[in-house]
């Protein structure tokens, strides 16, 4: 029994030894986990930082990247759009040149005269308008006698109304 005392003596000093062992340990872990976490907080604040520049430089970068993009897919929009709008202003060129002929002969068929032949009626109006005035002139100044070519004119005019 005195054996089973020892060594029951002998493993409380054991057991107190592994206890304070334990014990220096877990201090000296809990040591160096504040150790860690004031460095971690000291270092930690110098790496966000670090991480804050390289962010906002990677930023810039692709930033001014999509820029680039977009500035060349508005180009080519623009160009792409002026494209079709010169195709589509040719071909309403076209449509309208195509109507303007269809009105024209719908017109003619018609007898409707167009604005060529209102034209040169007009120039015939204007220089029978002349004519009449020189006339006029030459009678006025002849002091109202006739020479005869008026009658003429005159039955000319009236055979035209019963005709």
């Amino acid at each position: 029994m005195v054996k089973k005392l020892q060594k029951k003596a002998a493993e409380k000093k054991t057991g107190a030894q592994l206890s304070g062992t334990v014990k220096e340990s877990a201090q000296q872990i809990w040591l160096a986990g504040l150790g860690a976490f004031a460095k971690a907080q000291e270092e930690g604040g110098k790496v966000f930082e670090a991480l804050v520049k390289e962010g906002t430089s990677i930023q810039r970068k692709t930033q001014a990247a999509a820029e680039e993009r977009i500035s060349e897919a508005t180009n080519r929009m623009a160009n792409m759009a002026t494209d079709i709008s010169s195709r589509a202003s040719g071909q309403w060129d076209k449509l309208e040149n195509i109507f303007e002929d269809r009105v024209s002969k719908a017109l003619n068929k018609l007898g409707v005269p167009s604005s060529k032949d209102i034209d040169v009626l007009i120039a015939r109006i204007d220089e029978l308008n002349r004519n009449v005035s020189k006339l006029s002139a030459k009678t006025a100044s002849s002091g109202g006698k006739t020479n005869g070519t008026a009658k003429p004119a005159a039955k000319r005019a009236s055979a035209r109304k019963s005709a």
